[in-house]
């Protein structure tokens, strides 16, 4: 199948228009092999239409006209699907793709005929085949209303039903690196319009979804607004600093959903242009300070061209701060939360939709921790009955699977609980079981130190955003810490159990040795949140403040 997509934007390929055109391209490919020519308008040698009717009458067909449109005609007649791709130019088409649609008298007859109140030229060749698809972008926050004229040319050229239209507000965002991930899960509605259109016609629940807007009319024109780096003033207008347009356009975002009964104060310092800025969190609203500050909750000292590649998404925001590119100071809570403030529901909603669906099962570590207990405390208490209490937690731990997510440590904990129990109900000596289930346990901790994803971090990164947490290197160093922590305590806690085992005390053994994990899980709470706060604040001998200027 021929595709022939007229490009009528001067930005050629960078076209915001240009990128859905793509997405659409590439569904319509999974349904169809196509043959796709795509053709930049604003790169054509293409004149004014004189009005001259030479083509209707001196040479029928023909335009008196020798440029590159000559070529376009016959792209037009040989096309199967004809895509007119363009941005909303003061509501209606750009000047050089109307020139292109003026110019396409001569595939008309001159002829007056269809509806008589109009007045209608029918067409010199057969055109019943070809479809015709308009992609188009604006400015606005939406696409409603702004089209009529756009569609009052469509209308009159193919009739109401002879075309399919999809239109975009907000088209400027397709270029904005940090909202990359409303953009593209727009982008992936496009291809899937793309791909239903090649086999039919789009479905009205993706036309619903094209419809929806990318972010609340608020959000966006406080961007656009102040994307211009100027500011209102009674005079007019005047610049204001790249730095504070950034952090305009930054605290746009700001999802008032997240407030949670206190306003939060984000200072930025950008080191660079000697600059500070706050953003002030509100119940309603957020608000800019340029001077007269309030305390801070968190303070953020970066220089401005890191905070604006890690914006733009060159830069990985947790390694930047992993390398000490920037430093935090004050409540870490928002720098761990910082799509819940500033993401509008773009990885929020991401995902919460990612955990409802394909993620509705979150690990638990209680799940793996249960059996280990019970069979230390009870085998110390009674060897034969502990052995067959070990045995049945082990054999109801499949049945958590139904609502957990399990993990390979859940079936570890099967296998080397289930054979500890069988053993210690078989007679064997539990002054030399106990310790070894210790030695066990404490091995399947310290192993995973070694490997990518430590055993601590398949549990506690349901609560840093699932598996996206797993990509966070300071999360990841921080539970490699705590995981080395616990594995170092159980590597020697088969000594002292080994000695409490032939004292009087050994009834005690499996309740002694509970009171240091529960130590060490407070310990691992407060570490959890101390260490990347004690990271992110710079405070390591490797760096000094002279490393962020």
């Amino acid at each position: 199948m021929n595709i022939l997509v007229l490009n009528g934007s001067p930005k050629g390929e960078r076209s915001n228009t240009m990128k859905l055109t793509r997405a659409f391209l590439e569904g319509f490919a999974q349904n169809q092999s196509v043959d796709t020519d795509i053709v930049d308008i604003y790169k054509l040698n293409i004149h004014d239409c004189r009005g001259c009717f030479v083509c209707w009458s001196r040479t029928p067909g023909k335009c008196a006209i020798t440029d590159d449109m000559t070529d376009i005609l016959q792209k037009i007649l040989r096309a199967d699907v004809v895509i007119w791709s363009f941005p909303l130019y003061y509501f209606s088409l750009p000047s050089r793709l109307k020139i292109v649609i003026d110019r396409q008298l001569p595939l008309t007859l001159p002829f007056m005929e269809g509806d008589a109140s109009v007045g209608g030229h029918k067409s010199r060749y057969d055109m019943s085949g070809k479809r015709n698809v308009v992609i188009s972008t604006c400015g606005f926050y939406t696409a409603e209303e702004n089209y009529n004229a756009v569609n009052a040319q469509f209308d009159r050229m193919f009739g109401k039903e002879g075309y399919t239209a999809l239109y975009c507000g907000q088209g400027e965002l397709f270029r904005v690196p940090q909202l990359r991930a409303r953009t593209d899960e727009y982008l992936g509605y496009v291809k899937q319009a793309g791909a239903e259109f090649a086999s039919g016609s789009i479905t009205v629940a993706t036309r619903a979804k094209l419809k929806h807007l990318l972010y609340p009319r608020e959000v966006f024109e406080q961007m656009a607004d102040a994307s211009w780096g100027v500011e209102r003033t009674e005079q007019g207008t005047k610049s204001v600093s790249p730095a504070l347009s950034f952090t305009k356009q930054m605290a746009a975002l700001y999802n008032k959903t997240s407030w949670s009964g206190k306003d939060i104060v984000v200072e930025f310092v950008y080191t660079d242009v000697k600059e500070t800025y706050q953003i002030v969190l509100g119940k309603d609203k957020h608000t800019i300070l340029t001077e007269n500050f309030m305390p801070f909750t968190t303070r953020i000292e970066t220089p401005l061209t890191v905070w604006e590649k890690i914006g733009r998404g060159e830069l990985n925001g947790q390694q930047a701060m992993m390398e000490h590119l920037y430093k935090v100071t004050g409540d870490f809570d928002i720098m761990i939360n910082w799509n819940k403030y500033f993401g509008w529901g773009d990885d929020s909603q991401e995902e919460s939709s990612t955990v409802s669906k394909s993620h509705t099962k979150r690990t638990n570590m209680s799940i793996m921790l249960l059996p280990w207990i019970a069979v230390w405390v009870s085998l110390s208490i009674n060897s034969f009955w502990g052995g067959i209490v070990g045995i049945m937690l082990c054999a109801a731990v499949p049945f958590t699977f139904l609502k957990f997510r399990p993990t390979v440590f859940e079936y570890i904990t099967i296998f080397a609980v289930s054979l500890i129990s069988l053993l210690s109900v078989l007679g064997y000596p539990i002054d030399i079981l106990v310790p070894a289930s210790y030695l066990a346990f404490g091995l399947m901790w310290t192993v995973t130190t070694l490997m990518k994803i430590p055993l601590s971090a398949c549990y506690s990164m349901n609560n840093y955003g699932v598996e996206k947490a797993l990509s966070n290197p300071l999360f990841m160093r921080t539970n490699r810490i705590l995981t080395a922590c616990w594995g170092i305590l159980y590597l020697v806690t088969p000594i002292w159990t080994y000695l409490l085992l032939h004292t009087s005390l050994a009834n005690w053994t499996g309740l002694f040795n509970s009171i240091l994990p529960a130590v060490m899980g407070a310990f691992t709470v407060w570490f959890e949140k101390w260490y990347p706060r004690h990271y992110a604040a710079g405070d390591r001998h490797s760096t000094n403040d002279t490393d962020l200027y």
